[in-house]
């Protein structure tokens, strides 16, 4: 039993961290076979009646053909409904600076530790052929392989998210896909959904910055966007944001370049990471924490469960506590990157969500849809394997790569490895204590949702002469395209916000409207 249990550990860790180490035939093995393995002499080849171009009849007992044939037509998967587009690379994240009295995540218990990890990097709303440099946001997810299991970081490109009501979610997401009746982006649609969700403008002021069009992954800041929980054995724990600042310097875009670039290169981002990373030239990320003591949640100016706002340096300063580099280009991008597979709910002791409404609704469907794209196992391809993994109960099921042999399904069992605590684990919501009357709830929008991208519009000012004016052009060439009445509340929005910017939105926009229609 034991050797069963060692071999299952060892292969583990060969297979989650050495994924491109595949079997290849050996010395005097290189033929082609069937998907059965029996060896072909011709694999393009047919089997027909005749032997010249006029009288061929193909038999269907050609095999060969039949198997290649039906493979292809199978080969592609359901793409992600968001982030369907992007890139990935192996990477470690290395602890730099102690912060054991705010957590026992394992990976951080050692100055100079390195866990090894992997990263996929993508757009958000555009399809998988879609161009990388589009105006969007950008999502960073890693999967750090951490002796106590997976942890994954779900990250935004932006300090905020969209939306802080998650039943908004497929609304949200159907606005910035293609109508269903043209089948085309719909101007009109996109700024009426935000017109009615205005607690989304703080996004949008980053989205028409030029921070909405960086010129690649690699000169992007990232960001957490949800409030978390650094915890301890003991109970105690410390609300955390995590920012991963980029060690290159921030780079982006106008509306200009980015609409060159797109046309001469609409893989650009993609290219630019891998090639550095094959040329040796490493991309690395400072982690900082911005830690908020339990007692803030309450007296704090900012709301931090609310994921639509920036929590202040001022208030909650940057703490470093580490550097993730990518190092390793994947080796086969379908098994790699296409089946790598991320879920909020990939939590470790140390780390734990917090009653921030959107990441508590993100721990469901994450995990869901990989199971639709994947299979019930994808946990155990090879990129999304943890080091170690037994739990007798999860077995069968379509596409099951380890089934732990011989072992039994059920426990505690008299027959298999006894149930022993660890020296910690991770319990969701221990120690905590939740009392409240069932209510149905919907926020609503406030003065307060304005301050933020009040703040920004004046940060822009002094952030170059042209910031500002990039703000405006970006919107107006965006939603020059809405229906006239679109248009109109939009106005009235940005002017809640500075009614210098909705003048000159509302001015450039018409321009741009009246220019289009003489064209």
């Amino acid at each position: 039993m034991t050797r069963i249990i060692l071999y299952l550990v060892l292969l583990g860790q060969s297979i989650a961290l050495n994924v491109s180490d595949q079997s290849l035939p050996g010395p005097g093995e290189d033929y082609y076979t069937l998907s059965n393995g029996c060896p072909i002499d011709n694999p393009q080849g047919l089997v027909r009646l005749g032997n010249n171009e006029l009288d061929g009849k193909v038999l269907l007992q050609d095999i060969n053909l039949i198997d290649v044939l039906t493979h292809v037509t199978h080969e592609r998967i359901p793409e992600r409904v968001v982030h369907a587009k992007g890139s990935g690379a192996y990477g470690v994240f290395e602890t730099t600076h102690d912060i054991t009295n705010l957590t026992s995540l394992a990976f951080l218990n050692k100055v100079g530790k390195q866990t090894p990890l992997f990263a996929r990097f993508s757009t958000v709303a555009g399809e998988k052929g879609s161009a990388d440099n589009v105006r969007d946001s950008r999502g960073f997810a890693f999967k750090l392989y951490t002796e106590e299991g997976n942890l994954d970081w779900l990250f935004f490109g932006a300090p905020m998210f969209p939306l802080r009501d998650p039943a908004k979610f497929p609304s949200f997401t159907h606005a910035q896909k293609r109508d269903p009746s043209s089948n085309l982006k719909n101007a009109s649609v996109f700024w009426d959904f935000f017109n009615q969700n205005p607690e989304g403008y703080n996004f949008l002021m980053r989205l028409f910055s030029d921070q909405g069009t960086p010129w690649s992954y690699r000169y992007t800041d990232i960001h957490s966007i949800n409030t978390y929980r650094f915890t301890q054995p003991d109970g105690n724990f410390h609300y955390v944001r995590i920012a991963l600042k980029t060690d290159q310097g921030v780079r982006n875009l106008t509306q200009d370049q980015m609409t060159r670039l797109i046309g001469v290169d609409p893989d650009f981002a993609t290219r630019d990471l891998y090639t550095a990373i094959d040329a040796g030239d490493f991309p690395s990320w400072t982690a900082y924490a911005q830690i908020i003591r339990p007692g803030d949640a309450v007296t704090s100016s900012v709301n931090i469960f609310d994921a639509t706002r920036e929590l202040p340096e001022k208030d909650y300063p940057l703490i470093p506590f580490g550097r993730i580099t990518l190092n390793r280009n994947p080796a086969n991008y379908f098994a790699e990157v296409e089946q790598s597979a991320f879920q909020v709910a990939n939590l470790v002791p140390g780390w734990d969500v917090s009653s921030d409404p959107i990441l508590q609704v993100r721990l469901f469907p994450y995990g869901d849809t990989q199971r639709y794209r994947l299979g019930i196992n994808f946990p155990q391809l090879p990129v999304n394997r943890p080091v170690y993994s037994y739990n007798p109960t999860r077995r069968d099921g379509a596409s099951n790569i380890l089934n732990l042999g011989n072992l039994p399904n059920y426990f505690p069992s008299r027959y298999g490895p006894q149930i022993v605590a660890p020296r910690q684990y991770r319990a969701s919501a221990e120690h905590m204590e939740w009392v409240a009357n069932v209510t149905s709830y919907l926020s609503q929008v406030t003065d307060n949702d304005f301050d933020q991208p009040r703040d920004y519009w004046h940060t822009l000012a002094g952030m170059g002469a042209t910031q500002q004016a990039n703000l405006v052009y970006n919107v107006a060439s965006s939603l020059s395209g809405a229906e006239a009445a679109v248009r109109q509340q939009t106005y009235k929005v940005f002017r809640k916000i500075h009614r210098d910017l909705a003048g000159a939105v509302q001015n450039q926009t018409e321009a741009l409207v009246l220019s289009n229609a003489m064209l």
